[in-house]
């Protein structure tokens, strides 16, 4: 390494720089821990109503599990000197775990007699973020360094339907 490249910033291949991207993960893991916390609080406070209706409880942990592949992105990419190929390996391994748990919700959703419209919305606000990490992980595995971008992505996207959850277990439950 020549002198002059010694006092410029190390560049990640997506084009930021390691420091750069290592506060963006930080600041984005923070989001989906507090995001998370917040949840399982608003779970708390309406479990006796949550728990009856079992689409709930599957949509719960179908959420829950997305901000927390959230967390393991971020977390993940915060490891230095990580080859993308691992990084990609990590994620396409936690996101298949959140795949389960929103297939699971989806067939309870299935079953709880409501219109394909209806089955398809409540769907799709769990699909949306999971393919924002199935495409990055992929991505990633295969050496793409812009798979980090649709994992971002699915962060946002997690907290997103997060809140649009939040949302159901505070209020749409009680009406």
């Amino acid at each position: 390494m020549s002198k002059r490249e010694r006092g410029k910033p190390r560049r990640s291949r997506a084009g930021i720089s390691r420091r750069e991207l290592g506060r963006r993960a930080l600041l984005m893991a923070g989001a989906a821990a507090a995001l998370a916390g917040l949840l399982i609080v608003a779970l708390s406070v309406n479990v006796g109503e949550i728990v009856k209706a079992p689409t709930l409880t599957a949509r719960a942990a179908s959420a829950i599990s997305t901000l927390l592949l959230g967390l393991v992105a971020t977390a993940s990419g915060l490891i230095p000197s990580q080859p993308l190929w691992v990084l990609g390996l990590e994620l396409a391994l936690a996101t298949i775990v959140a795949w389960v748990l929103q297939v699971h919700a989806m067939v309870a959703l299935g079953r709880d007699g409501r219109t394909t419209s209806e089955h398809l919305a409540k769907s799709l606000v769990g699909i949306v973020p999971l393919a924002g990490f199935s495409v990055g992980s992929v991505m990633l595995l295969l050496g793409m360094p812009g798979g980090l971008y649709a994992v971002a992505a699915g962060c946002v996207l997690a907290i997103v339907a997060a809140v649009i959850f939040s949302w159901v277990a505070l209020v749409e439950v009680l009406r």
